[in-house]
């Protein structure tokens, strides 16, 4: 968790992650792109419910491009939309661990929870793949038909 909150200082004064737990970082350009996607997308979603899913789910759109994609996840790890992995809807991922065995989704939460929004590094597989790549998500709270959840969208770092 403590790694999910240092990457805005590390960012602008170029530190790195202690060895034990070293990941390779986005740059600065796709720190403020995902952000502010995300941002928006919050947005969009306490406007129109659940009906922006379908919006959120087209590919080529700003929404979904390339390897961004939007997720959401209620605040019990329910996975309420993926974009790009709509088989994970409606499964309760809260205990899953990725290849190292970091619970993401509950990190997720956890920094909603505690801070409104933020980034959390993981290790997932890309769009299309099998093999897990360090990705940082950038994760903030949203309301889904009147119920807390997360929104988020990340950057894979190779």
């Amino acid at each position: 968790m403590l790694r999910a909150l240092l990457i805005w200082p590390m960012l602008l004064i170029g530190a790195t992650l202690p060895a034990s737990g070293r990941r390779a970082l986005p740059v600065l350009h796709q720190v403020a792109e995902i952000e502010m996607l995300v941002n928006r997308a919050a947005e969009v979603l306490e406007e129109r419910g659940v009906g922006a899913f379908a919006e959120f789910r087209r590919k080529g759109s700003g929404w979904r491009y390339g390897d961004v994609y939007l997720f959401v996840v209620d605040m019990r790890g329910i996975v309420l939309f993926n974009a790009a992995h709509p088989d994970r809807e409606g499964r309760d991922l809260l205990h899953e661990r990725d290849a190292d065995g970091k619970r993401f989704h509950q990190d997720f939460i956890d920094t909603v929870d505690r801070f409104g929004s933020g980034w959390v590094d993981y290790m997932f597989p890309k769009p299309g793949q099998s093999v897990p790549t360090v990705k940082w998500s950038y994760v903030c709270a949203a309301q889904v038909a009147g119920a807390q959840a997360l929104i988020g969208a990340g950057v894979y770092v190779e």
